[in-house]
């Protein structure tokens, strides 16, 4: 995998991605939760299972300011291409994530 990389006052240059198998296979995550810093933000990445009383951090990504603003914009863009390719993506009202508690189902 190969990207271009640009910072301020330089040409581009293109360098390789090294993507190890192990972080290719992906993890799954159904909430972020987000703070912040004068220097930094992280990003703790949370997959919450469903009658579960407990939630996991699957990956947390600590970035600058200045990458925050970027990845805003990345996934604001990406999300406009996606729409006008499959519909606007339905946002449910507030509310709280998944149900916490135990089976509530009926049989």
């Amino acid at each position: 995998m190969a990207g271009n990389v640009n910072f301020p006052g330089d040409t581009p240059q293109r360098i390789d991605i090294e993507l190890p198998e192990e972080v290719a296979e992906g993890r799954y995550a159904n909430l972020v939760m987000i703070a912040h810093s004068a220097e930094e933000f992280i990003l703790d990445f949370i997959r919450i299972m469903p009658g579960l009383p407990k939630a996991r951090v699957q990956s947390r990504i600590i970035i600058t300011p200045s990458h925050a603003k970027r990845l805003l914009r990345a996934l604001a863009d990406n999300i406009s291409r996606y729409e006008a390719t499959y519909g606007e993506i339905e946002v449910p009202e507030a509310g709280p994530p998944i149900h916490f508690g135990g089976p509530s189902g009926e049989a």
